[in-house]
């Protein structure tokens, strides 16, 4: 892999006490290219603009996937990846749902280990502190013809890590647009899955709230996500929350949620969940949690839903599930308790 260093660092210009998600990107990028039938040799070279011509293939077609991770610093400067292999599986599941070439596993973890190492100085050990890592691919034919492109683009940039959400949320249970439909690409980590969202989202934004939760695209009854997040609910002392399909993200932070709950005693239901079930339960007093879980977040509590015109407060808990697990999954990514799953990966400096 050819590596050109990046000459000057941004990083003595940036303010780590308030930066924003996504906004600020470190010095080096590793990209990829797919032509004549096979990936090239990759490189990873400081930061910088593409040059893409107007008539390339994703501008028209959107195929396009990626991923979302974080790597952590210890507190002997050690660089840990959380679960990175579960990425890689899904960006190999999304692929192929997309008709995009498969990445070769050895290039993404070889890609993963050169960078971080670059970019370790972007890390602090500080509590809560992460590097956000977003690998993606796209199509990059210069081509207007409705087919698969024959060339592709596989990059990776990292962006130092920020609170995704900075309060509880108040989500809108949505009943009219869908995010994902059964046959669908709803399972895939795909572009167009996120940008499809934005318009009924900011239809709950209108109404007050924060987010929206997703339904069945049949009967709108049935939950399934909140936002870009999977969704769980605390009824009673019991954790629910929807099971995977080709609707739902097999997301890697459900996953994890899951089993650390049973880890932590706590017992865990994928099923259906209804909204009539959810209503129900949060007038019984039985509905105590409601959270979102993905990458960027790890956990986002929702303090109030809304259903039509109606708006259900929840009561704040003093120690709450989400939080127990949130703590549990945050101490394993940073390497300050016991990885009882073998989910840490460590990068070779």
């Amino acid at each position: 892999m050819k590596i050109t260093k990046s000459t000057n660092t941004k990083i003595n210009d940036v303010n780590f006490n308030s930066i924003k998600f996504g906004e600020i990107f470190t010095d080096h990028m590793f990209e990829c290219n797919f032509s004549n039938g096979s990936w090239e040799d990759p490189i990873i070279r400081p930061y910088s603009s593409l040059v893409l011509d107007p008539s390339t293939h994703v501008f028209h077609y959107g195929q396009s996937i990626f991923e979302g991770m974080k790597a952590y610093k210890d507190n002997n400067n050690d660089l840990w990846l959380f679960r990175p292999k579960d990425n890689y599986e899904r960006l190999k599941k999304s692929s192929e749902r997309m008709h995009i070439p498969v990445f070769p596993e050895e290039y993404f973890f070889n890609g993963l280990n050169e960078l971080i190492k670059l970019e370790k100085d972007w890390i602090s050990n500080k509590p809560g502190s992460s590097l956000y890592i977003r690998p993606f691919v796209f199509s990059s034919s210069p081509m207007l013809a409705a087919s698969p492109s024959i060339d592709y683009k596989f990059l990776i940039i990292c962006s130092p890590g920020a609170a995704y959400y900075s309060k509880p949320l108040s989500v809108y249970i949505e009943d009219e647009y869908s995010r994902a439909a059964p046959g669908g690409a709803g399972y895939a980590k795909a572009a167009g899955n996120y940008g499809s969202a934005f318009y009924p989202t900011s239809l709950a934004i209108s109404k007050g709230f924060d987010q929206i939760v997703w339904t069945d695209s049949n009967s709108h009854q049935k939950i399934e996500e909140v936002g870009t997040m999977s969704i769980a609910f605390r009824i009673g002392d019991k954790i629910v929350t929807p099971m995977t399909s080709d609707t739902i993200l097999d997301s890697v932070t459900r996953k994890s949620v899951i089993q650390v709950a049973k880890d932590l005693g706590i017992a865990v239901e994928e099923r259906d969940i209804f909204i009539s079930e959810l209503i129900s339960e949060f007038k019984s007093g039985n509905l105590k949690e409601i959270f979102g879980c993905g990458t960027a977040a790890v956990i986002a509590p929702i303090s109030s839903f809304g259903y039509k015109k109606e708006r259900f407060e929840l009561n704040k808990l003093e120690e709450s599930y989400a939080d127990q697990i949130k703590n549990s999954i945050v101490n394993i990514q940073q390497n300050l308790s016991k990885d009882l799953n073998s989910w840490k990966y460590k990068i070779k400096q």
